[in-house]
């Protein structure tokens, strides 16, 4: 008996590994990013408010591509990073790293406290109970104007060069690398996680979650510590956008900002790891050039856009991509 349960955790250790081993295809988001910094410097601003978004939506697809937690509230625990780094960096402690460290905690705890109650409804009531969430951060933020600056936004942040040797500059070269590295880290974490048992737990209850609560897996704290992971991650894209532009508004609590990433992520691929890095410049690149093109009705081609891919691209682009390669397998 000994002997056989030696062979399945062996079995189950193999597994585990060979899941964590990196492929070629995994550096391609950084050669891409790479290569982009050198073939587009004049919108390194703009790539460096992509990269912190994906971080963003990196924390959405871990609830609801992974944990299958439904949510239009990611925005509190983005706002919550932005303003907690903002007032740091107003009030004399503007170190980015620290501002970030600080930033994630105090998201986690949001995510934490208001998961509790979140994450023991279910279906359109859970959707709502998300959404109210950000919305009396957003009413509280406006309503405290002494503080947050309200509708007006935050002033007088002063953020300091990264570990005191690289500044911000006008062009964004610090930037772009700072959100660079910051969403290696996550990206790595995130990896990490979705490929370990909790990872693969988190999948069980999003496919069945009566099965999981009979094979006696704690599905309601593994669905709270996914939360509350996904907030830290919100936290930490939100603190990236305000130490970078140096400016925090109450929109970065809004309704706006959760939907668009979930269109971001429609159009990447939810439950897929890398839709993020897809969703995320292919938006927001087509939002740059429509509002270019038609700065009144941009947004009806965006939603052109969303239309015709979940019309004929069901899964994303990722999902387009699977079939190809599965076509390809089968012609083999």
């Amino acid at each position: 008996m000994a002997a056989v349960a030696e062979r399945v955790v062996a079995g189950a250790a193999d597994t585990f590994a060979r899941r964590h081993r990196l492929r070629w295809y995994e550096a391609l988001p950084w050669a891409a990013a790479i290569a982009g910094y050198f073939a587009f410097p004049d919108y390194l601003a703009l790539g460096a408010q992509i990269l912190a978004t994906i971080v963003f939506a990196l924390s959405v697809d871990l609830v609801l591509g992974y944990g299958g937690i439904v949510t239009l509230g990611q925005a509190a625990f983005f706002g919550t990073g932005a303003y907690t780094a903002g007032l740091l960096a107003a009030h004399g402690f503007g170190a980015p790293v620290l501002g970030l460290v600080i930033a994630a905690a105090a998201a986690a705890l949001v995510g934490l406290v208001s998961g509790v109650i979140v994450l023991r409804t279910h279906g359109l009531t859970q959707l709502m109970m998300t959404l109210m969430v950000a919305v009396m951060l957003s009413a509280v933020a406006n309503k405290a104007n002494t503080i947050t600056g309200g509708a007006d936004g935050l002033q007088g942040m002063v953020v300091q060069p990264v570990f005191g040797l690289f500044r911000f500059g006008l062009y964004g070269n610090t930037a772009y690398f700072y959100c660079l590295a910051v969403l290696f880290l996550c990206w790595l974490a995130m990896r990490r996680i979705v490929h370990s048992p909790f990872g693969r737990s988190l999948t069980g209850i999003r496919e069945n979650e009566a099965r999981m609560h009979a094979i006696g897996s704690p599905v309601f704290v593994r669905r709270l510590v996914a939360y509350t992971i996904s907030a830290a991650m919100a936290g930490i894209s939100g603190a990236l956008v305000a130490q970078t532009t140096q400016f925090v508004a109450t929109d970065a609590l809004g309704f706006e900002r959760s939907g668009n990433v979930l269109i971001m992520l429609l159009l990447g691929g939810i439950g897929q790891l890398y839709g993020a890095f897809i969703g995320v410049p292919l938006y927001m690149i087509a939002q740059d050039r429509f509002a270019a093109i038609d700065p009144v009705y941009w947004y009806f081609w965006i939603g052109l856009l969303l239309v015709l891919m979940v019309m004929f691209a069901r899964g994303g682009v990722l999902g387009i991509v699977d079939r190809i390669g599965a076509l390809i397998r089968r012609r083999q």
